[in-house]
């Protein structure tokens, strides 16, 4: 692949999003998993210190658009990265 494909590429797995204090974080896109009928979104934000991911769920606004929303409930969360985790276990290591 070409240096210029491989940037795009790069660039396309970066999403911005603003916090509710009107922030802008930048986040690598990692994975999408459906789980009982909705789909969540596993982040990790560019500039962290600590590597945790983010988990939140999409919320669909109408046919082009979408938001992404924090998950409360902590069984969904463990369930959803639980599927994040064997879907790359041979990938990435994971510290539990």
């Amino acid at each position: 692949m070409s240096e210029e494909i491989l940037a795009e590429e790069e660039q396309a797995s970066i999403l911005t999003l603003t916090d509710e204090n009107g922030e802008e974080i930048e986040f690598e896109f990692l994975d999408l998993v459906e789980y009982e009928g909705d789909e969540y979104i596993i982040l990790l934000p560019v500039e962290a210190v600590e590597t945790e991911v983010v988990v939140l769920k999409v919320e669909p606004i109408d046919e082009e658009n979408e938001s992404y929303v924090s998950v409360n409930d902590e069984q969904t969360l463990n369930e959803v990265y639980a599927i994040f985790k064997e879907r790359f276990k041979d990938i990435l290591t994971f510290e539990d």
